[in-house]
C-alpha cells in the first residue's frame, strides 16, 4: 500500500534541502527526467519496486543507469530512498516534489477541453486569460473530447468553468426533471 502522505514528506525534504543548498532548479530536472524514465520504462519501475530485489542490487542498477545523469543530491536522495525501503512511493514523490516546485514558483496546472483542437493562437489568449485571473503561471493541457458537442470546459486546480454545449444539455435536463409546476387536486 502506496502512502501519500509518507511521499509527501520525502518530497518536501528534498525540495526544502535543494533550496537551501540552491539548486533547486537542477533537482527538478532530476526529478522530472526520473518521472519520465519511470513511465517510459515500466520494467524498471517493477524491478525498483519489487520486494524481492534487495536494495544492494537496485542501488547498484540506479547507479549504473542514474548517476552520471543526475546530480549528487538527487542520486544520494534515491540511495536513502532505497536504504529506508520507500521504493514503492517512488513515483508518488515525484508527484509531490513537481507540487512543491510548482507551489514555490506560483505555477498552475490547467487544462482545457474542447470538441476540436484549438489553434495555438486561441491556446495562447485562454492561457493568458488564466493567467490573469489566477495571478500564476499557467501550464496549459488541451484535451479533445467530441462528446461535449461544441464550448470548452475548463478546469484550473479545483475550479471547473463549464461552457460546453453537454454541460448546457445536462443543466436543462437537471431542471426539466424537477416538477415546478404541480396541480392541486
Amino acid at each position: 500500500m502506496k502512502n501519500t502522505k509518507l511521499a509527501g514528506r520525502y518530497a518536501k525534504a528534498l525540495h526544502d534541502f535543494a533550496i537551501e543548498q540552491n539548486v533547486e532548479e537542477a533537482v527538478y530536472q532530476d526529478i522530472l527526467l526520473l518521472k519520465k524514465t519511470f513511465v517510459e520504462n515500466r520494467e524498471l519501475k517493477v524491478v525498483i519496486e519489487s520486494p524481492v530485489i534487495v536494495a544492494k542490487r537496485k542501488e547498484t542498477i540506479f547507479k549504473e543507469i542514474f548517476q552520471q545523469n543526475i546530480s549528487k543530491i538527487t542520486f544520494d536522495f534515491l540511495v536513502l530512498i532505497i536504504e529506508k525501503r520507500r521504493e514503492p512511493e517512488l513515483t508518488i514523490i515525484f508527484e509531490k516534489f513537481i507540487e512543491c516546485y510548482y507551489q514555490q514558483h506560483n505555477i498552475r496546472k490547467a487544462k482545457v477541453t474542447t470538441a476540436v483542437e484549438l489553434n495555438p493562437a486561441l491556446l495562447n489568449e485562454i492561457k493568458s486569460l488564466l493567467e490573469e485571473q489566477t495571478h500564476s503561471t499557467i501550464l496549459l493541457e488541451q484535451v479533445v473530447n467530441p462528446r461535449i458537442i461544441g464550448g470548452l470546459v475548463v478546469k484550473v486546480d479545483d475550479y471547473l468553468f463549464d461552457a460546453s454545449l453537454l454541460g448546457k444539455i445536462n443543466k436543462l435536463k437537471a431542471e426539466f426533471s424537477q416538477n415546478l409546476y404541480q396541480t392541486n387536486y
